[in-house]
């Protein structure tokens, strides 16, 4: 089964590693997906993101990494053929935002939602909060 691990990466930070690595060996592919939001502006160029997950699965043979602009979620699973979205959860407050999203790609194209808990080390991390500090301290 290929599952999608898709985010915003702005930045990639080690709790999206923890995803990645905890979800890798699940499914028989994992791939990871710079989605653009076009309501938001990217603080870090595409390439720099793509390059900084290449190095977060190094080690993780099954894993492949991807961009895509336009175009809702479910637009690019049927077009890759990925029946399983991964989302990774920090808190409750996470799992209210993430929930009707997960029904919706369920009603629209029948792609279940994987919800993978954050690891307590890591559950306060955020790409806001690692775009505030020293992203040194937080890689």
């Amino acid at each position: 089964m290929r599952a999608l691990f898709p985010r915003s990466f702005d930045p990639v930070t080690r709790g999206h590693q923890d995803v990645l690595r905890r979800a890798a060996p699940l499914f028989d592919e994992v791939v990871v997906c710079v989605m653009f939001n076009s309501n938001k502006t990217g603080r870090f160029p595409t390439a720099e993101r793509l390059d900084r997950l290449r190095t977060a699965a190094n080690g993780l043979s099954n894993v492949t990494i991807d961009s895509h602009v336009g175009g809702l979620l479910v637009d690019y699973c049927r077009r890759v053929g990925i029946d399983v979205v991964i989302r990774g959860v920090r808190n409750s407050h996470d799992l209210d935002y993430e929930m009707p999203m997960a029904y919706m790609n369920h009603e629209l194209a029948g792609i279940e939602t994987f919800f993978i808990a954050a690891d307590p080390a890591q559950a306060y991390i955020s790409s806001t909060l690692v775009t505030a500090m020293t992203q040194q301290d937080l890689l």
